[in-house]
């Protein structure tokens, strides 16, 4: 990268949004000067901003390559502005034992774009039963423990890996769901189902281990992280525990935050796990966002083939890609319309994820490498067959937005630029 200026770009600095003159050189920032307050909405220009973190990715490699790989799945990420992701454990082998691990970490050194963090599973086989994992032994590699996809069912057995995580200094990011309470829905349990005779999903069932998982956390002190909120119970029960001084945080996705189940059509484009749920949960999300109930946001980019998404809501699989499109829509839905700021959109992407998941802190200034830039100004259509990811499935194909990113670094290297 040659010498760039950014006259009058707005920067995300500080926890606050700025104004100033930006000298980069290299691949890094070389000079920032005539800082000033950012204007009122809506802004123009260039933003500025240290790169994005997702900590709820699905890489899909090793095992799944035809569904994403780590090339294909941190290309994409590079072009939504993350330098950070953290992989989530759904994968074959599963990162249940050191070796296991190891087989990812290799694939990761040889093909990542941007910073991978890989989960250790919480059980053996990432079953969300049986046997735990040897989380001291896992630790030095894992960002985090998760069975991602399953929620730990047993109590006893999750009391256990609380107990055992804490003593090893991590962290457990939990997904939320009671099996028991599982009928082979498909879609919320709500309007849309009833209308169109499908089974739905009820919000019970991410609630109620939510509420399990708060009690054994308060329990036993160990830090704990709720997976994709997509409830208004969820909300209630994790700004409960925050004021009681329980070690909780959260992330939500944006298709949780901008749709509701009335929304919804029948098409493998919209099906996810949990599902999106109806307005009044959609709102009491935005609300959680802004109070600092829900912390950080996240994608679960989830790709799967073309042909495992076609079956429509009731045939195809679970989940939807993300990393692309996640800051315009975000952007477009909440902060063009004045729903939150957008310094609380940046936080909850950038400095909360960091200091939640223990990655190091980035900030806009002299010397910084780890940044991306996107243009405020130039709308653009989302389109699904132009992406990086062998993912193609999303709920925003078609949306009209603003907020591209048009250059990412890492490190000092340039790994997106908007042709």
């Amino acid at each position: 990268m040659l010498h760039m200026a950014l006259e009058k770009a707005t920067l995300y600095h500080g926890g606050r949004l700025m104004q100033a003159d930006v000298s980069l050189d290299g691949g890094r920032i070389v000079d920032v000067s005539n800082f000033h307050e950012a204007g009122a909405l809506p802004l123009t220009g260039k933003l500025l901003i240290p790169g994005l973190v997702d900590v709820h990715v699905h890489l899909r490699e090793p095992g799944f390559f035809y569904k994403e790989g780590v090339k294909s799945g941190t290309l994409a990420a590079a072009r939504g502005g993350y330098t950070d992701v953290c992989a989530m454990p759904n994968l074959n082998p599963p990162p249940d034992t050191p070796e296991h691990l190891e087989e990812e970490l290799a694939v990761i050194c040889r093909d990542a774009a941007v910073r991978v963090h890989p989960y250790g599973c919480i059980t053996l086989g990432q079953r969300g039963r049986g046997e735990l994992c040897d989380f001291a032994a896992l630790r030095p590699h894992a960002v985090a423990f998760s069975d991602d996809g399953r929620g730990v069912q047993e109590e006893e057995r999750m009391r256990e890996a609380m107990r055992r995580v804490k003593a090893a200094g991590g962290l457990i990011a939990a997904h939320c769901e009671d099996e028991s309470l599982l009928h082979g829905g498909c879609v919320h349990e709500g309007e849309y189902a009833r209308q169109h005779g499908l089974q739905g999903i009820s919000s019970e069932s991410e609630w109620r281990q939510v509420e399990r998982d708060l009690r054994l956390a308060e329990e036993t002190g160990c830090p704990y992280h709720v997976c994709h909120v997509s409830t208004k119970e969820s909300v209630a029960l994790i700004r409960q525990a925050k004021a009681r001084g329980v070690d909780v945080t959260c992330e939500t996705a944006p298709h949780y935050l901008l749709l509701c189940d009335t929304q919804l059509e029948d098409d493998g484009r919209f099906k996810m796990n949990p599902p999106i749920r109806s307005a009044a949960d959609r709102d009491a999300l935005v609300e959680g966002l802004l109070d600092g109930a829900i912390d950080i946001l996240a994608t679960d980019h989830a790709p799967h083939s073309a042909e495992e998404k076609a079956r429509g809501l009731e045939k195809s699989l679970m989940g939807v890609v993300g990393l692309e499109c996640a800051f315009p829509v975000l952007y477009t839905g909440l902060v063009l319309t004045g729903r939150v700021p957008l310094a609380t959109v940046l936080r909850a992407m950038t400095d909360a994820p960091r200091a939640r998941f223990h990655l190091p802190p980035v900030r806009i200034e002299p010397g910084a490498g780890d940044f991306a830039i996107f243009d405020l100004d130039e709308p653009f259509v989302i389109d699904p067959e132009s992406f990086l990811s062998k993912g193609r499935a999303t709920p925003f194909a078609g949306w009209r937005v603003r907020g591209e990113c048009i250059e990412t670094y890492v490190g000092g290297t340039c790994v997106w630029r908007r042709r």
